[in-house]
């Protein structure tokens, strides 16, 4: 068994140290608070400190990047941090995997593939495509060995707080309330499974096939909001959710106060058009398929 470093315990991170642990590897979590699963090895640590990362990963086979700064601090967070990511898996010699995401593409027309250009002209966006091209490089180069795991929004057990399908969207749901959606409600969006997010960096970590290049994370077929409430409302033996969209005037409005509703303006595009994942490439050339819609809404709600 194997090594494995994981930075971040978030919603991905989480998921990912459970099932290296139930493969029986040794797993060491490293956050700035030292928490993280039971059965892990903890370590707090400022991930930005090159020699403190360097010396955590010594030994390591694989380190996964699961952190997330907030997406109002990525300009001044990222960076350093990425640095520190790079000097510790030349220095370690492990299989470097990055979380990714969808935001440095841009808006598109189609869906996406890994072979669409990086072309956002997002700041921040920029920051996290820099990000990959640098590890790119450092692969290529043959200092590192190194891959990205992109997924679109996250749904599923152990979601954040900042979920679009969390629990902003389940408690009402469950209530038999009213779910207030920032977005239209009828747009086709994909929708990436947590335990299926951990599963595909396991296997690119573990596979020398997936290193040198970015995959994408096996998704289900896209649901809008509406299909996704009237899902998960028909599993619980509910009627239809009653679902609004909140004007936007006042979600703007209220991003003047609360940073995180400040950045919705960056994504609203891949929610006022068809947002779609092409996650075949990954399931061909690894043979995973993702989990069925059905078996992920079930476990989400009964988490």
């Amino acid at each position: 068994m194997g090594k494995h470093v994981i930075v971040g315990s978030g919603q991905v991170g989480a998921h990912l140290a459970t099932k290296l642990l139930a493969q029986g590897h040794e797993v060491t979590v490293v956050t700035r608070s030292g928490g993280g699963p039971e059965g892990t090895i903890k370590v707090a640590a400022d991930v930005s400190d090159k020699a403190r990362l360097a010396e955590v990963t010594e030994g390591a086979d694989v380190l996964y990047n699961c952190v997330n700064p907030q997406y109002h601090r990525w300009l001044t967070d990222w960076p350093p941090m990425a640095e520190s990511f790079l000097a510790a898996a030349e220095s370690s010699g492990a299989v470097y995997v990055m979380v990714g995401n969808l935001y440095p593409y841009g808006p598109v027309s189609g869906p996406m593939a890994e072979d669409l250009p990086l072309a956002s002209a997002n700041p921040k966006f920029e920051v996290r495509a820099k990000m990959w091209n640098d590890a790119l490089a450092a692969h290529q180069a043959g200092r590192i060995r190194a891959t990205e795991v992109r997924g679109s929004d996250y749904f599923g057990p152990g979601a954040s707080d900042q979920s679009y399908l969390g629990d902003r969207f389940l408690v009402p749901l469950r209530a038999g309330k009213t779910i207030q959606v920032p977005y239209p409600l009828d747009q086709p969006h994909t929708w990436t499974y947590l335990p299926d997010v951990a599963d595909a960096l396991i296997v690119a970590g573990g596979d020398e096939r997936a290193w040198g290049r970015p995959w994408h994370v096996p998704s289900a077929e896209p649901l809008s909001f509406r299909q996704f409430g009237e899902r998960m409302a028909k599993l619980l033996g509910l009627p239809a959710p009653r679902m609004a969209q909140l004007p936007w005037p006042l979600v703007r409005a209220a991003g003047l106060f609360v940073p995180m509703l400040g950045e919705l303006k960056h994504v609203r595009y891949q929610f006022t058009e068809p947002f779609v994942l092409d996650s075949s490439a990954f399931q061909k050339t690894f043979g995973v398929a993702p989990t069925p819609i059905e078996e992920a809404l079930k476990a989400t709600l009964d988490a």
